[in-house]
């Protein structure tokens, strides 16, 4: 395996501390004329606590990644890869009612 270079391990360790499938994250890295590019792939059960409410979480690990790159002399930027088959229904909140659902509860409800 090849080595792994400051900001890799930190984004590695970071991810995994917040993750339900730490076994499923994987962080590449590129460097080229514009920097250092990590590209993140997690469990798409995962990808809500990555990204955060509003982008919350990202931006800070975005943040925190650009400090360890000043430390290293070089400009890291961070790419959440989003899984296969885009976002996965929510787990933790009820889908929004269609005006079908709507219906059938209207016709239920007449006596």
């Amino acid at each position: 395996m090849a080595e792994k270079h400051h900001d890799q391990q930190f984004l590695d360790y970071l991810v995994r501390s917040i993750v339900d499938h730490p076994d499923d994250v994987k962080v590449d890295r590129k460097v080229d004329e514009m920097g250092v590019l990590l590209t993140l792939k997690v469990h798409p059960e995962d990808m809500g606590q990555i990204i955060g409410r509003s982008g919350g979480t990202a931006k800070s690990i975005r943040t925190l990644l650009r400090i360890v790159g000043m430390r290293n002399n070089a400009r890291v930027n961070l790419k959440i890869d989003e899984p296969e088959g885009g976002r996965g229904p929510r787990q933790d909140r009820p889908r929004a009612a269609t005006s079908q659902d709507v219906e059938n509860v209207v016709d239920e409800l007449k006596l």
